[in-house]
């Protein structure tokens, strides 16, 4: 007698967060100069602040 399969339930998908699009990470502008703090073309990777770099959207 062959032996069952069992099939493992799938888990829910989990919303992705509207800020950084599922991705944890989002692009902040460099600023350079103590005074005036001016913005330059460069971009840095910074940590979502909304989801905390989990890319799962937060429950209310």
């Amino acid at each position: 007698m062959a032996a069952r399969a069992r099939k493992l339930a799938a888990k829910p998908a989990v919303a992705k967060c509207p800020d950084c699009k599922g991705m944890g990470e989002i692009a902040e502008t460099v600023r350079v100069g103590a005074r005036k703090g001016r913005a330059t073309t460069d971009q840095q990777a910074a940590l979502c602040l909304t989801c905390w770099g989990s890319g799962e959207a937060p429950t209310d």
